[in-house]
Order: structure tokens, then C-alpha cells, then sequence
């Protein structure tokens, strides 16, 4: 039997917040409470701010506890391409800044003591296609001449040292990738929070927010609440209550399969190094062993009609693992789960500011790392420290055009990227 929520929370379900009143008065509201949200309010309230976080859901119950636990401060661009649209200044100052959020991300673990099973595994991208894999090698030289990451590249007579699958051509490894447990994780920060201060609502959705002042008066399930300032942090979660945001951020649906338990021996030969995985499809896959190293995690995007927590269709993702890992063939799935994650125009994430409300969101699939940076960092630019700027903070945040928050054109969109990676075209 197949259960439908995350695997994750076999272990680390989502926590009980305890119901407190809601203040009429606060020096800051945050909407959203899983990992951006959670990081701004503890540096707000570390700095003597009262802070009051609103999520409509339960604690975590967004992808900060649903995704693949991969940390890895990507972006969807490369950083070759980025070079020639950009120009090396900004390129630099973007992947950089991605390196040094995920080593803040592992500081931060290490210092607050959270055992979320964070471990430098490294990542191997592997190429769908042969021209695929001269485009990652040429990425990797790039990569080492300015980061010094040691990115190998890994031809396709070798790549059995990395993956027990014989469709791909050759890839690369980035030994700087690190996996984790994203439900131990959430479950550490919140703990942290609530013991800094930070009141944490749940099940209490904010309807809407109005310029009040100095400052804002927020519409909630639970009674009406002036702050000082605001941080926006729901990511692909944005409802109807942030118009602005609702139409610059498109949901799209992410989907992980797991596995029953297999035999050391197979996991030896299909994750010999233990390492978190991708490819280069446009719809990409990406893919992992469990930290217990007896199952494997296989994510993906999908379509269709999705009911939280509820059977979806399935069967195209577990036929893509099957065709990467034949051997799985026989193997049955234990868990199936999905959750949102935001895209936007520039397929960068985004720290914005608009009339005086801090947005940290848009992370295109890479939240476990971006989540945090981009909270913590909205709380220091409202502390008004320098540390506060990032490479990031001075993008111009695109509207969609002729959209209002409903992504009717997703499936569509996701059925003609998959003919086009079918199709290598």
C-alpha cells in the first residue's frame, strides 16, 4: 500500500505548534512559516523584534518538508550562459552568492546543533544526451576557474563509478552538493525560533494586507494585526492575499516517488558514492538514496488534477526511474507525495521590496538552500545591516503577462517540454 505523504515524515511529521493568541500589535508580521519565514523571524527577533508568523497550513507542511532534501544553492540558468547574457560580474556575484548561502546553510546546522543528516555527498548531473555532455564538461572548467570547486567530469566509460545506469552520457560532479533530511531540518529551525521568541500561527491565514501609516494592518482568520513591517514568504503557496507577488510567481507541482527497502548490494550498484542526482532534460529529473541508504528517492514535475495528500497519477515518473534504474522494476513504491514550487520569469530567485514589504521567493526548485538566505536576509535589511545586501536584491520582479495566480497553462507547458526532451530538440 502506498502511502501519500511524504516519506519524510515517517520521521519527523509535521510539529505541533501550540495556539496562542494572536497580538493586535507586532514589530513585525511574516506570512509563511516554513523555511524562509522562519529565518526571518529568528533574526528579527534576535535583534529584540517581536514577531508574529502567519501560515494557513500546518508547521512545514509546505516544500519545506515535501522536497528532495538536496542543498544545493542552484539556479537554472548556468553559469556559462549567464556569463554571455549577463556578463561575468553579475554571473560571478550570483553563483557565488549561491556557494556561500549553502556553506551559511551547513554554519547554521552545525552551530544551532540540528541533526538533519546533512552531509557533503556531492551531485552528479548526468547528460541525456552526447552534446549534453560537452555543455556540462564546459560548464565544470568554468565553474573551477572562478569558484575552485573541483568539478569533475565524468565520461560515459566511467560513469559506473557514479551511477548504476547505462542510458546516460557521461556527466559531471560537483563535490560541494550536500543532501539532508528537509523534515529534520524544518523541524531544528522551528525549534530554535520558537525558542528566540518568534510566535509561530498556524491554520491562520492572512487575507489581505493594507499600507497603514508607518506601517500595516493585516486581515487574519483570527482578528486584525498592525505591524511595523512585513516579510512575504510563501513561495508557491502565494494566494490572493499578495496580488503583486500572485502574479509574478507561477506553482508548479514537484513530485517524489520512494521505494520499498532494497538490498545493500543494490544500492552499492546504483549509488555507489551515495551521491544526490540530476540530469539535463529541460524537464529534469532529480533523484537520490534515502539517508539510511535503503531506498531511493526519484522526483520529477508533473501535471495534472492534484489533491494534497491524496492519490496522483504517478505512473510517468516511475517509468522515467525504471528506465534510468532497470533493476527497480520489481520494486514497489512506499510513499508518493507532491508540493509547489515557484517559478518566474528570470528563473532566479527573488529578493524584492516593494512599498515597503520584503519578499523572499521565486526559488525555482532550489528553496532548501535559497529559503533561508533570502529570509535571513530580508530580516537584516529591515535591521537596516549592510549584511543584509545581496547580488539578488536589485532584479527587476517581472509580472507574468495576462496572469492572475491561476497556472491553467502548466500542464501544457510541461507536455511540450517533455516532446522537446523526448525528442532532443
Amino acid at each position: 500500500m502506498i502511502t501519500h505523504t511524504p516519506y519524510w515524515w515517517e520521521e519527523a511529521p509535521p510539529p505541533e505548534v501550540p495556539r496562542t493568541p494572536v497580538a493586535g500589535r507586532c514589530d513585525a508580521a511574516i506570512l509563511g512559516a516554513g523555511y524562509a519565514g522562519l529565518s526571518a523571524g529568528l533574526e528579527l527577533a534576535r535583534n529584540g523584534r517581536s514577531v508574529q508568523i502567519f501560515d494557513k497550513g500546518a508547521a512545514g507542511g509546505g516544500a519545506s518538508s515535501r522536497n528532495g532534501g538536496i542543498a544545493s544553492g542552484n539556479l537554472r540558468i548556468s553559469f556559462s550562459r549567464m556569463i554571455s547574457t549577463l556578463g561575468l560580474e553579475r554571473a560571478r556575484a550570483y553563483y557565488g552568492e549561491g556557494i556561500e548561502a549553502r556553506d551559511d546553510l551547513a554554519r547554521f546546522v552545525s552551530e544551532e546543533n540540528i541533526d538533519c543528516r546533512l552531509q557533503r555527498v556531492g551531485r552528479f548531473t548526468a547528460a541525456t544526451r552526447p552534446e549534453h555532455y560537452e555543455r556540462l564538461a564546459r560548464e565544470a572548467e568554468a565553474l573551477n576557474e572562478h569558484f575552485g570547486l573541483e568539478a569533475g567530469v565524468v565520461p560515459k566509460s566511467e560513469q559506473s563509478a557514479e551511477i548504476g545506469s547505462e542510458i546516460f552520457h557521461g556527466g559531471t560532479v560537483r563535490p560541494d552538493i550536500c543532501g539532508l533530511q528537509p523534515a529534520l531540518l524544518y523541524r531544528g529551525l522551528l525549534e530554535v525560533a520558537l525558542r528566540e521568541g518568534v510566535t509561530v500561527h498556524t491554520h491562520t491565514a492572512v487575507s489581505a494586507i493594507r499600507r497603514e501609516g508607518t506601517g500595516y494592518e493585516l486581515a487574519t482568520s483570527r482578528g486584525a494585526v498592525s505591524a511595523r513591517n512585513v516579510i512575504v514568504c510563501t513561495n508557491g503557496y502565494t494566494d490572493g492575499a499578495v496580488p503583486w507577488l500572485q502574479r509574478r510567481l507561477v506553482p508548479v507541482p514537484s513530485m517524489i516517488l520512494a521505494t520499498q527497502p532494497i538490498s545493500k548490494t543494490l544500492m552499492e550498484r546504483l549509488c555507489p558514492k551515495r551521491r544526490m542526482f540530476g540530469d539535463t532534460n529541460r524537464i529534469h529529473h532529480y533523484f537520490r538514496p534515502s539517508p539510511d541508504g535503503q531506498r531511493i528517492l526519484f522526483g520529477g514535475r508533473t501535471a495534472g488534477n492534484l489533491q494534497a495528500d491524496g492519490p496522483a497519477p504517478h505512473d510517468h515518473l516511475r517509468r522515467r526511474m525504471i528506465r534510468i534504474f532497470p533493476d527497480l522494476a520489481e520494486v514497489g513504491l512506499s510513499h508518493v507525495w507532491w508540493g509547489y514550487v515557484a517559478m518566474n520569469l528570470d528563473h532566479l530567485p527573488q529578493l524584492a521590496v516593494r512599498d515597503g514589504v520584503y519578499y523572499a521567493t521565486g526559488f525555482c526548485g532550489s528553496g532548501v538552500v535559497w529559503a533561508r538566505w533570502f529570509g535571513r536576509k530580508a530580516a537584516l535589511n529591515i535591521l537596516g545591516d549592510r549584511a543584509g545586501s545581496s547580488a539578488f536584491g536589485n532584479q527587476r520582479f517581472r509580472a507574468i503577462p495576462f496572469y492572475n495566480g491561476n497556472p491553467w497553462f502548466v500542464p501544457g507547458a510541461v507536455a511540450w517540454f517533455r516532446f522537446l526532451d523526448r525528442f532532443g530538440l
